[in-house]
């Protein structure tokens, strides 16, 4: 597993102002749930005329769907958040350890549990901590560990650590 440093942005989260980058990011995000809205009517509107391909489509997607059920990413492999949504909702959420902010690989916007906005853009964030520990019992099998790391590879992360410290301690930051 690679090393990662993760990243803060607007802490504190219950202080943060949104700015105009947040708002043309949660109109982009809006814009992305109606064309996807439009398309998947589309495709429904295809489906009711062909049962065929509609029976195709639903055997394709319940495999790929449990494909993704099969594969469960083990507990200390999930990196936890807490983001400030758009809507100003502060939540957690989680995204694999080896992302350093939630907002990499599409996963900028999700829907809110507290008000329901669909989508609703991450605007501010910080790390809380890996799900699991060093280990975790699997759900379906024994024990998984992680790989040891080198010297080396321990080093840098102390001074990863000790910079990030730093870094707090001059900015105040005490929780």
């Amino acid at each position: 597993m690679r090393e990662v440093e993760y990243e803060s942005l607007g802490v504190p989260l219950a202080d943060y102002q949104l700015t105009r980058n947040d708002h043309q990011q949660q109109e982009q995000a809006e814009d992305i749930a109606r064309w996807v809205k439009k398309v998947l009517a589309e495709k429904e509107a295809e489906e009711r005329a062909d049962p065929v391909l509609a029976e195709g489509r639903r055997r394709a997607s319940k495999r790929a769907l449990d494909m993704l059920l099969k594969h469960k990413t083990p507990e200390h492999e999930i990196m936890r958040w807490r983001v400030r949504l758009y809507c100003g909702h502060i939540v957690e959420t989680q995204r694999h350890r080896e992302n350093g902010k939630p907002t990499l690989h599409g996963s900028s916007s999700e829907r809110c549990p507290e008000c329901g906005r669909e989508p609703s853009v991450i605007v501010a964030f910080e790390p809380i901590g890996l799900a699991g520990g060093l280990s975790t019992v699997s759900r379906t099998g024994p024990t998984v560990a992680p790989k040891k790391l080198t010297r080396a590879q321990l080093e840098r992360r102390v001074a990863a650590l000790e910079k990030e410290n730093q870094r707090l301690r001059d900015s105040g930051h005490t929780g």
